[in-house]
């Protein structure tokens, strides 16, 4: 199963991806609905979880400027509009995950996973980075809020 959420978040952050990039550049029949079922008729022989990849993709996009909000403060040297698109959409899937996927992954999973994605499709340095941004978020925004739930 773990593979099969491996490989399902690497769908996500292609179609996450390719459909910031293709709206961003104009085009106005892109939909996500498109891009990831093209996306997942790759790898269906392989992906045993195809809704894992709908609830990410469709709530990053649907949380994407409540993601972007929190994103801001965490990393204010890092203007979220400069960092590269890749880094962005992994950072947008961490925090959708750490944020509204508890039930079903746990917060040391998403960041060692994101952590992964960097390492596989960011920049030399995108890893730390991520590791960076998704463990003060969850530190801050996770872990605080379950500590004051269990008081």
């Amino acid at each position: 199963m773990a593979s099969n959420r491996h490989l399902g978040r690497i769908i996500a952050l292609q179609s996450l991806y390719e459909f910031e990039f293709r709206t961003q550049a104009g085009d106005t029949s892109v939909t996500l609905t498109e891009v990831v079922a093209r996306n997942l008729e790759r790898y269906k022989s392989e992906v045993g979880d195809s809704q894992f990849i709908h609830t990410i993709t469709s709530g990053v996009v649907a949380h994407q400027d409540e993601l972007d909000a929190t994103l801001r403060p965490i990393a204010p040297e890092w203007p979220l509009e400069q960092i590269a698109r890749i880094d962005r959409s992994i950072l947008r899937i961490g925090l959708y995950e750490l944020l509204h996927c508890q039930d079903i992954v746990p917060p040391k999973v998403v960041i060692n996973e994101a952590v992964e994605l960097a390492k596989s499709f960011g920049s030399d340095n995108s890893s730390k980075f991520i590791n960076g941004v998704l463990g003060t978020a969850f530190r801050t925004l996770v872990e605080d809020t379950s500590h004051a739930v269990d008081a």
